[in-house]
């Protein structure tokens, strides 16, 4: 519980110097006229406080805390695909097992498997390949002791591709199943 806290206040730390970078880089812009008509501010315009005159107020920043990823922490929520197979490689039976492992322990949990193709081949295709690859991480799950009625497998195909590239490399980042907790 300490480890996830300090994570999660890290991430607050991070996203606090995020806007604060931003906020100053937008204080800092030059304007290309001399004179502006109106000021255009990132969050919205400040309201003024109670009892303060309206020049000198300044915008409350509310800060909301990043969405907690949910599943296994320190694991990939991607597993990848050789060119025109849905075979798991065995290099990824590890992280399989860890969201095994993970969704054993919460059984309220529910997870969609999305199964993706590079851009190549026909749109139907594409479709059929995505889907029997989200078919076979859930299968691998299955055999790890999960529940099937917990998992969903979809195929989105070519459809949403993770890097729209043309090379080798970019067909391989879209070869691949994402796994989106519920």
């Amino acid at each position: 519980m300490g480890t996830q806290r300090n994570l999660m206040f890290k991430n607050y730390q991070l996203y606090t110097t995020l806007l604060l970078a931003c906020g100053l880089a937008a204080c800092g812009a030059v304007s290309s006229s001399s004179q502006r008509s109106e000021h255009h501010y990132a969050f919205g315009k400040p309201r003024p406080a109670a009892n303060v005159s309206s020049s000198s107020a300044v915008a409350p920043i509310v800060i909301e805390p990043q969405q907690v990823r949910k599943g296994p922490d320190n694991t990939a929520h991607i597993v990848y695909f050789d060119f025109d197979s849905y075979v798991v490689r065995k290099a990824d039976y590890g992280t399989l097992e860890s969201h095994a492992r993970w969704l054993r322990g919460h059984p309220q949990q529910s997870l969609m498997l999305q199964g993706h193709t590079d851009s190549r081949g026909s749109t139907e295709y594409n479709l059929a390949l995505g889907q029997k690859r989200a078919e076979a991480v859930r299968k691998s799950l299955e055999v790890m002791g999960v529940e099937q009625n917990r998992i969903e497998a979809v195929s989105y195909g070519k459809e949403r591709l993770a890097d729209p590239g043309s090379s080798e490399a970019a067909h391989q980042r879209n070869r691949r199943v994402e796994f989106e907790y519920r």
